[in-house]
């Protein structure tokens, strides 16, 4: 098993096409919580949505933002930015709108969710790559995917340590 990664993303759109990037198994993300675990954690309210987040960054070199249709903007995905840009981690991108979701359709390309964050003046985007697979096809996405995430953290890595 490869780094330990934090996974961002929009839980409603995108959970299936989450479920099929740690499906690699190169990457040790975070466990994905069920709909019912998810929403015992939000009734908790906003402290307890923070302290799971927080509890789950823990030891995690990397946030890998899996930008669906409409993940840019998400409070808790603008959280998790934050957080991991400000506890050093290495932040990266990867457009996952060509995986197909639980009924095998696609999804409109979503934003960029880096480009409201800017450091000191220059924009997140000089440390925070984001990565859109050449393919319409399923299948191709996530060999391109499979075979290039683990050099996409170690560049996300090694970009946020100024190298």
């Amino acid at each position: 098993m490869g780094r330990r990664c934090f996974y961002s993303f929009h839980y409603a759109n995108d959970s299936w096409r989450v479920s099929t990037v740690k499906g690699i198994g190169t990457v040790e993300g975070q466990p994905l919580v069920s709909g019912n675990q998810w929403e015992e954690v939000e009734r908790g309210g906003d402290r307890s949505i923070q302290r799971w987040i927080d509890d789950q960054m823990k030891g995690r070199s990397c946030l890998i933002v899996l930008i669906g249709s409409a993940t840019a903007g998400r409070r808790w995905v603008n959280y998790e930015i934050e957080k991991a840009w400000n506890d050093g981690k290495g932040v990266l991108g990867i457009h996952i709108h060509n995986l197909l979701d639980r009924y095998g359709y696609t999804s409109a390309k979503g934003s960029n969710p880096f480009a409201r964050f800017t450091v000191g003046q220059q924009p997140l985007s000089n440390w925070a790559k984001t990565y859109d697979p050449p393919f319409t096809d399923s299948k191709q996405v996530y060999a391109n995917i499979a075979g290039n995430i683990e050099s996409w953290i170690e560049s996300a890595i090694k970009l946020r340590n100024g190298g």
